[in-house]
């Protein structure tokens, strides 16, 4: 296992980070997704940690905070060294503040989490989503008083805008106080919208990349082709992230030979490849059986060439939008001028 370091912090994570979505039941929703119980939960962090894992990502909402539950559990004894990260936003119950990014939401959400996963504080503390309710600067003060107390060492976003992510850091910067290490966001081969203002923006502000549901949500696992799929497969009852089928399919019909070339799934293609990009600090890889998590675990041992990254580059890129397809005319770049 390799480690990068976590923006500027000083901090360094294991380039695969155990997701745990899969853990726990209750909503059919995540039955779907996982309804994993405390035995697989404990056989897939051992595994993860055995295989050199120090990052462990979690959330609340996640099966309405049984996940973080069996997680405090399974990592009983094994808590030092962990980088271990939860979220903070989604509904955690049916009164009026139990949801967003209030001061009081943040306060009573972070306490219960931390009793559910059994520590004294979190390393990576991130808000889940936007919340249009609450002013920033009250969601941003909160959570440098949760450093400042100690529960929290780091915090981050996930699923911002990128404006919204630039107005935290510029606001947080004004007041002095706290601001987001790194972002945690949807991409995958599948879905490279992350690469037309937010990766610009972490390489320009110093931040994180955590990639959450690089498979596409099991999209580009190699269980899904234009004829047959995976009826047991949680995309199959649960078709998220969205994705153009059509260019999916493309995109699977390069990474089969460049799989088997290599003599690996498509899926380990798949974790390479974002792998390969230097504004990703980890990937996040979530599992159900550990024949899954062992797969995944491989793609660090694969290096594609550079023939290899550019036909992947090739059929998955993105349709050039505006303003970007200004900068392709180039009349007016100055010798030396950085383009992302």
């Amino acid at each position: 296992m390799k480690f990068r370091p976590l923006a500027d912090t000083g901090v360094f994570v294991s380039e695969l980070c155990l997701g745990t979505m899969t853990f726990g039941g209750g909503a059919q929703i995540w039955q779907t997704i996982g309804g994993l119980d405390q035995a697989a939960v404990d056989a897939i962090v051992h595994r993860s940690i055995d295989a050199g894992i120090n990052f462990i990502d979690t959330a609340n909402v996640y099966a309405a905070g049984e996940s973080e539950t069996l997680l405090g559990k399974a990592l009983a004894g094994k808590r030092q060294g962990i980088v271990l990260a939860t979220k903070v936003r989604g509904r955690m119950g049916p009164g009026a503040n139990q949801v967003g990014l209030s001061r009081l939401h943040i306060m009573e959400a972070l306490d219960a989490s931390l009793k559910r996963l059994g520590t004294d504080y979190v390393d990576l503390y991130q808000i889940h989503r936007f919340d249009n309710l609450t002013n920033v600067e009250d969601t941003l003060r909160a959570l440098d008083d949760v450093v400042r107390a100690g529960k929290v060492r780091y915090i981050g976003c996930s699923n911002l805008a990128a404006w919204q992510l630039m107005k935290a850091l510029g606001i947080s910067r004004a007041q002095n106080i706290e601001r987001f290490r790194c972002t945690q966001s949807y991409y995958s081969l599948a879905g490279r919208e992350l690469e037309r203002e937010m990766i610009p923006l972490l390489k320009d502000q110093g931040l994180g990349l955590l990639v959450w549901s690089p498979l596409a949500g099991g999209f580009l696992s190699g269980k899904f082709t234009r004829t047959s799929g995976d009826d047991k497969a949680r995309r199959a009852t649960f078709d998220f992230p969205p994705v153009d089928k059509e260019k999916g399919f493309k995109i699977l019909d390069v990474a089969a030979p460049i799989a088997a070339a290599h003599g690996v799934g498509v899926a380990q293609i798949a974790l390479a490849w974002i792998l390969a990009n230097d504004a990703v600090t980890s990937v996040i890889i979530g599992a159900r059986k550990l024949t899954q998590l062992d797969d995944n675990l491989k793609s660090v041992d694969v290096t594609l060439s550079a023939e290899e990254m550019a036909a992947l580059n090739d059929v998955s890129k993105l349709t050039v939008e505006y303003p970007t397809w200004m900068d392709s005319l180039g009349s007016d770049r100055r010798p030396g001028e950085r383009r992302y």
